[in-house]
């Protein structure tokens, strides 16, 4: 029942930014904590970000912290995921989920691809 649709994503220079949304339904979106993850080519799904549902806490992964931040709009259902400092690193398929760090497998959606160029 929960539907997660990524967009956003797109071809951006080394350096730029690139700011990613998430639109939930089939859940109390207010009352769960989400997530970002990411599939680089060749590599498995890695956690990126996560907030919690009132926003009050935020994680990262070390590889973008101090470049990417994770907001909600409860309003709108949906969370963010703004992208500065792109590096050609960053380039994968951006997914987002429920759960703090601890993603719903049947949840996960096509993701949205994020491609950095050099």
């Amino acid at each position: 029942q929960v539907q997660l649709v990524e967009s956003g994503g797109g071809l951006v220079q080394a350096g730029g930014s690139l700011r990613l949304s998430c639109a939930a339904s089939g859940l109390t979106f207010s009352s769960n904590s989400m997530c970002w993850f990411r599939r680089a080519p060749g590599k498995e799904r890695e956690f990126v970000a996560a907030i919690s549902r009132n926003a009050d806490s935020t994680y990262y992964a070390d590889s973008v912290k101090g470049r990417f931040t994770i907001s909600r709009d409860n309003a709108k259902n949906t969370v963010y995921l703004q992208m500065n400092s792109l590096k050609p690193e960053d380039t994968a398929v951006y997914y987002c989920n429920v759960g703090w760090r601890q993603p719903v497998e049947r949840n996960w959606g096509q993701g949205t691809q994020v491609t950095v160029s050099s």
